[in-house]
């Protein structure tokens, strides 16, 4: 029983940090007008960001988060600190999601 459980809220979290990336692909794109939003393949590189975005002359990554303190994976945050020190990343949630629009718009703008 505890395994199905334990499957039960897995797959939960996932459905939700999905739903909310879906959502933040778009709100990206139209905020951010003429970027491209890619999103990356976790299983080629474990920790790499969800998201790449290409945006004018420059880029950003975003990990995202269903929700404020939800677990990170391994190697997560040395791929964040790593493209933060080359151009922008960090670990978006619906919480920090106007911030860190306004961060990238203040850092990066074209």
């Amino acid at each position: 029983m505890l395994p199905s459980i334990i499957a039960f809220f897995f797959m939960e979290r996932i459905m939700r940090e999905n739903s909310y990336q879906a959502g933040l692909i778009k709100r990206i794109e139209a905020r951010f007008r003429g970027s491209v939003c890619i999103k990356n393949d976790a299983n080629l590189r474990q920790g790499i960001p969800d998201l790449t975005v290409l945006w004018g002359r420059t880029w950003f990554v975003l990990e995202t988060k269903a929700f404020k303190g939800a677990p990170s994976r391994p190697n997560q945050g040395w791929y964040i600190d790593k493209f933060n020190e080359m151009c922008f990343a960090a670990v978006i949630y619906p919480e920090n999601e106007e911030d860190i629009f306004r961060e990238i718009e203040r850092t990066l703008q074209p």
